[in-house]
């Protein structure tokens, strides 16, 4: 397939305009777990033309269960076993990856080129890091925030609400593993289309939820 048959069939499926848009993007994410692994596959098949990866760690047996991750890729780095998976789905998208531990420090250097940033990391004082360094540092940029996913709980109590100006935040916002909660694939993927869908709408120019 050519990158014009590749063009041509998400045009056809999404619209022109909508293609244009989305191809001219580029959103960063922030860890690539059970929500980035996920997150970023779908908005490679989306069409967003540029993706900027960034982990620092390996691929896990105990990852096989939620993340986007298969056993031939155990041992792999998530950053280099997203990168392949993506390329088989959509090898025209311009891929950066980035092997490094995101700190309140560096993140605003990291993501200043990205139109919007997916956070997409396991612990809560990680997330506030992220979050409050970019809001701070990088003021036209919004944030997208995962919390509360985990369980097998209904999966209508996962929600989009944007809590600020620039930040949403998608999940039930308690169901956490701190008091014994499981983790498992199908409300991690659901709040992980959350956070993809919502990038989606920001790019296209939709803040509300």
């Amino acid at each position: 397939m050519t990158k014009q048959e590749y063009d041509h069939v998400l045009i056809e499926r999404h619209g022109l305009e909508v293609f244009e848009k989305l191809s001219k993007a580029c959103v960063g994410i922030a860890g690539l777990g059970g929500l980035g692994s996920n997150i970023a596959m779908m908005l490679a098949r989306s069409g967003v033309g540029h993706l900027l990866l960034v982990d620092f760690d390996k691929v896990e047996p105990s990852n096989l269960n939620r993340q986007h991750y298969m056993v031939s890729h155990l041992g792999m780095r998530k950053t280099d076993a997203v990168r392949d998976q993506i390329l088989q789905a959509n090898p025209f998208i311009r891929l950066d990856t980035l092997d490094t531990y995101i700190t309140a420090d560096n993140a605003p250097g990291i993501f200043s080129g990205c139109d919007l940033v997916c956070e997409a990391f396991d612990r809560a004082e990680n997330k506030a890091d992220l979050i409050n360094s970019l809001l701070l540092h990088c003021p036209d940029m919004p944030l997208i925030s995962g919390s509360g996913m985990a369980g097998y709980a209904s999966s209508n109590t996962i929600q989009t609400q944007r809590v600020f100006r620039r930040l949403y935040l998608c999940g039930d916002k308690v169901s956490g593993i701190e008091n014994g909660g499981c983790l498992m694939a199908p409300r991690v993927q659901i709040c992980a289309a959350h956070e993809a869908n919502m990038a989606l709408r920001l790019l296209l120019g939709r803040a509300d939820v």
